[in-house]
């Protein structure tokens, strides 16, 4: 009995043991079915093996310059563009190692070890997210649920995917597309982004303490915000620092040193409103548009059948050069803001009450305000909203808080309190400006600035304004006379009153026109000297001379599609062009008489590099070389002997010459320089467009009415409100060697027909010149 008590008072496990094996493999074999339940969907859609391979994020379309820089993107919500592993700098890669998944070489997508502290310590030495399971969260899971089920569900799907992506993919593939994908704020989606937008610079440029500030952010970006939380991502980046020193990526020599530095932040906000070329993305993102309604997307299953400009990660290779566009920006900006400032002296409630308008009536000035309010998106908007014209008129005589342009203004902005009329009238006192400028052999064109403020000036004076041409369009007038009636840059017409009679070349009245100073000399002028000073009755002599008919003809082949009247008043450049096409036109003289349309895009290409579209250039043959030499012979006169000649001084060493606007540029230009001002009626509207053999540039300078203008021809003439734009404009390139820019002669036909040595007499000169001397020595 003794013994049977013994036995059957011992402990006996194999229940326990049982019941742990039951356990187990009821656990292994649930937890098992719930992986292939979410494998198969049953817990919410999983990717297919396709999107895995393929998985599609919206990308940016690029626009690149054609020295390699990023000149913008178009993007509505992700402003993300992919950058290759290879372009990842290694101290970034150690930096996302150490912080956020110290194994990611080791696992195929999940931490077992990572996974098992965090449910022992319920998370608090740690989580257990890898990186290829954040990456699956991003890509196909989205947002962790606040209920706790869905949010156990989630973290299924998460393991499922990332094992799977773990299959399908490279460790550095995953780690690229990770950085890829992640949203640092700030339109800031993605790794590139990120890097230029907070300092300015590609990924594979970031130094480590840099990379650290990123790889911070991938906490928590909202949390972690270098622009609003200084201190906070300092702290947080010498966190990552010292994992990179625990990891041993970094000494703890380093460390300390890299923990010791300041944050570097340099923001550059990328957006449709700042940076560099605002105007030329904006007239290229129209130029896109109209590209997509011709050339639908390849048709895919499930996919759309036209590209979309802001998500299908387009490349588009411009002609822009990013060093010259930021040189005639800087230009624009320099000129304009003292030209601006003498403007206001003259255009003073004092000295003008009418300003800023001049020769108007009230009337005429409450008709322009009128169809500026009509014209504003305010009106549009509450047009929109339902509202009666009272009280959209009312609205804009009530005082508001705005942020308006201010030239003075660090920002070139300033808060203040006025009425929408009264900013519509603070707004006209601004002189705006275009520019562009062309490879003329090519048609590239390197730079385009439509105006001084794209923020606040969003209409582009480039291509959607014309203006009068004024004296700039007198060259086309020569060019016919040159082309059809054999006349050489060293003939003579004397500069009295002339006049054409009514009903000739279609003329309606008599025509006399006059020069600008309202006076004739009497002397005769070669029409090199005639161009240069333009003398508008030698000109008038010429088309009387060829016919308007002609010269429309020329200048239509040009590449001027405006609506152009045969009559003889366009030889004083009565009717309006924009700089676009007077720059493609000027071309031709430079191309040795050849017309290229001017192009802005070369190559289009999809996000896996295929391309979409190659440019085809346009050219067409004007004029003979011949011709096209002259015409370049006489615009050269114009910066030897004309209103272009203060671009061969330093005007620093003359302060008595328009010295509010000139001081300080010193061009002194000695290379061979052709081009041509021009200057309208009531100094509305400054031209200059200048020439060397590699390029052409147009500058035009106005007010938004063309009743806003200077009083006088002293600071309202093309010589003083456009030519120092491209003086400034030029002075930068030539410092730069490496934009190759001409300082040569233009190029001289091998046989030249055409007399432009005005200093070697005629053959008929020195014949007759040989009579005269034979008649001298005979004696009678």
């Amino acid at each position: 009995m003794a013994k049977k008590q013994r036995k059957s008072s011992a402990p006996s496990f194999r229940p326990f043991i049982k019941g742990f094996w039951i356990f187990f493999v009821f656990g292994t074999l649930s937890l098992a079915l719930v992986f292939l339940l979410a494998s198969w969907g049953v817990f919410g859609e999983m990717p297919t093996f396709e999107r895995l391979e393929n998985p599609q994020t919206n990308l940016a379309t690029e626009i690149i310059s054609s020295d390699g820089k990023t000149l913008g993107k178009f993007f509505l919500d992700d402003n993300r563009t992919d950058v290759p592993y290879s372009e990842i700098p290694p101290n970034l890669v150690e930096a996302l190692i150490a912080t956020e998944d110290a194994r990611f070489f080791e696992h195929s997508g999940i931490d077992v070890r990572g996974t098992l502290r965090a449910l022992i310590f319920l998370g608090q030495k740690g989580g257990a997210s890898t990186i290829s399971q954040q990456l699956a969260r991003q890509l196909f899971v989205g947002v962790r649920s606040k209920n706790v089920v869905e949010a156990v569900l989630q973290k299924v799907k998460e393991w499922v995917i990332a094992t799977r992506l773990e299959r399908s993919y490279t460790k550095e593939e995953i780690i690229a597309m990770y950085l890829n994908i992640y949203d640092f704020n700030y339109n800031a989606d993605g790794i590139r982004s990120a890097a230029r937008i907070y300092f300015g610079k590609e990924p594979r440029d970031l130094k480590t303490e840099e990379s650290a500030v990123l790889v911070g952010m991938l906490k928590n970006s909202s949390l972690y915000n270098p622009i609003r939380r200084e201190q906070l991502v300092l702290d947080r980046r010498n966190t990552v620092l010292a994992q990179m020193a625990k990891y041993d990526y970094i000494t703890e020599a380093e460390r300390d040193s890299l923990s010791a530095l300041k944050m570097d932040i340099n923001f550059n906000p990328e957006n449709h409103r700042e940076g560099l070329a605002t105007y030329f993305r904006m007239y290229l993102q129209g130029w896109l548009k109209d590209w997509i309604s011709k050339n639908p997307r390849p048709a895919r299953e499930g996919e759309r059948d036209t590209w979309n400009i802001y998500l299908d990660g387009l490349k588009v290779y411009t002609t822009i050069d990013s060093r010259m566009q930021a040189h005639a920006e800087q230009a624009v900006q320099e000129h304009m803001k003292n030209l601006q400032k003498e403007f206001f002296v003259q255009q003073t409630r004092e000295r003008n009450p009418t300003t800023p308008f001049l020769d108007l009536t009230p009337e005429e000035i409450e008709g322009i305000l009128e169809r500026a309010m009509k014209n504003s998106d305010r009106w549009r908007a509450m047009a929109r909203e339902g509202k009666s014209e009272k009280e959209i008129r009312a609205s804009f005589r009530e005082p508001a808080e705005m942020t308006v342009f201010d030239w003075n203004a660090p920002t070139r902005e300033k808060d203040t309190v006025m009425t929408p009329l009264d900013s519509i009238r603070y707004y006209k006192t601004f002189l705006r400006a275009a520019m562009m400028s062309m490879e003329p052999q090519t048609g590239h064109v390197k730079a385009w600035v439509g105006g001084i403020n794209y923020r606040h000036f969003q209409y582009d004076n480039v291509i959607q304004g014309a203006r009068q041409a004024g004296s700039t369009f007198k060259p086309f007038i020569y060019a016919a006379a040159i082309d059809q009636l054999r006349r050489s840059p060293c003939d003579e017409l004397p500069d009295t009153q002339y006049c054409i009679e009514a009903g000739k070349h279609g003329n309606p009245e008599p025509w006399c026109p006059k020069n600008s100073d309202g006076k004739y000399s009497g002397k005769s002028y070669t029409l090199k000297a005639a161009l240069a000073n333009s003398v508008n009755t030698v000109t008038a002599q010429l088309i009387d001379e060829v016919g308007p008919k002609p010269v429309v003809a020329i200048v239509k082949n040009l590449g001027l599609t405006g609506e152009i009247p045969e009559v003889p008043s366009i030889a004083l450049g009565t009717p309006d062009f924009n700089v676009y096409e007077m720059v493609g036109a000027y071309g031709a003289f430079a191309n040795q008489g050849v017309y290229v349309k001017p192009v802005m895009v070369t190559r289009i290409e999809d996000r896996n590099g295929t391309v979409l579209y190659e440019y085809t250039p346009e050219t067409k043959d004007v004029l003979s070389r011949d011709v096209a030499y002259a015409m370049v012979d006489l615009l050269k006169g114009v910066t030897e002997g004309g209103s272009g000649t203060r671009l061969r001084h330093n005007y620093n060493k003359n302060t008595q010459v328009y010295k509010e606007i000139i001081t300080g540029y010193p061009y002194e230009f000695t290379n061979p320089i052709a081009g041509k001002t021009g200057t309208t009626q009531n100094q509305s509207d400054g031209w200059f467009i200048g020439m060397v053999p590699n390029l052409v540039t147009g500058v035009w300078v106005g007010g938004e009415d063309r009743a806003t203008h200077f009083k006088n021809i002293v600071y309202g003439q093309g010589a003083s409100m456009a030519l120092p734009i491209w003086g400034l404009y030029m002075k930068q390139n030539y410092a730069n060697p490496e934009l190759e820019v001409s300082t040569d002669d233009f190029e001289q036909p091998e046989e030249l027909s055409i007399r432009v040595d005005c200093s070697t007499p005629t053959p008929e000169e020195e014949e007759n010149q040989e009579l005269e001397d034979d008649l001298e020595d005979l004696d009678f």
